[in-house]
């Protein structure tokens, strides 16, 4: 069983391989077409903004690569800005067309509801399950922390799709979805302790299946 990584040069994932491994997958990190289509399951990682992640994706002409493997019906996941990419657009630095693999958009936190709150979002929160009976939060608390770094969220179409939602400074927002094979949290599972471990564990069964 193996399980790819995509290497668009966006942000730090050696903690994301590392937690993978400690969990016994075997880990590729790749921007090789055919090796990541070969794999049985996908991560789309990304810290930074939606511009760049898609400038980047292009550039290393990975959008195919990630549309393939979605429609694949193996179990893709998407961290944080990689789950945003898999939208239809995002509102960050003017309007930018996203992957549209998930129907819906990214936009900014709404400052004037977050009681004085600032931007970005960082640090732990807690998730509120909306579908228990998802694979991917099995053996996992209700109202478990998880870390999260983001000023933008997304807003899914389907509000049936929302899997978790999370509250910052009073404004709820959905922090992770599904749609059939492919999974997107807006928190950051590798940096979550045991919480996140739980659920990277839940993941890379779906890979074995």
């Amino acid at each position: 069983m193996k399980i790819a990584i995509l290497d668009y040069q966006l942000g730090n994932v050696r903690s994301l391989i590392n937690a993978c491994e400690s969990l016994g997958a075997e880990v590729i990190f790749s921007k090789d077409h055919n090796e990541i289509l070969d794999s049985n399951g996908l991560i789309l990682p990304g810290v930074g903004s939606f511009p760049q992640g898609v400038k980047n994706l292009e550039k290393f002409d990975l959008i195919k690569t990630v549309k393939s493997f979605a429609a694949s019906n193996k179990p893709f996941l998407g961290i944080c800005l990689g789950m945003q990419l898999l939208f239809e657009s995002s509102e960050e630095f003017g309007t930018h067309k996203g992957l549209n693999i998930i129907k819906g958009d990214v936009v900014k936190f709404p400052i004037q509801e977050l009681d004085s709150k600032k931007l970005p979002h960082v640090g732990w929160n807690e998730i509120v399950k909306n579908k228990h009976n998802s694979f991917f939060l099995n053996n996992l608390a209700d109202n478990s922390d998880m870390y999260f770094v983001h000023s933008y969220y997304v807003r899914p179409t389907d509000s049936s799709s929302v899997m978790t939602t999370t509250n910052y400074a009073g404004f709820d927002f959905c922090s992770s979805v599904i749609v059939n094979n492919v999974i997107g949290c807006q928190f950051h599972p590798e940096k979550s302790g045991k919480n996140g471990l739980i659920v990277m564990k839940n993941f890379i069964e779906m890979c074995n299946v």
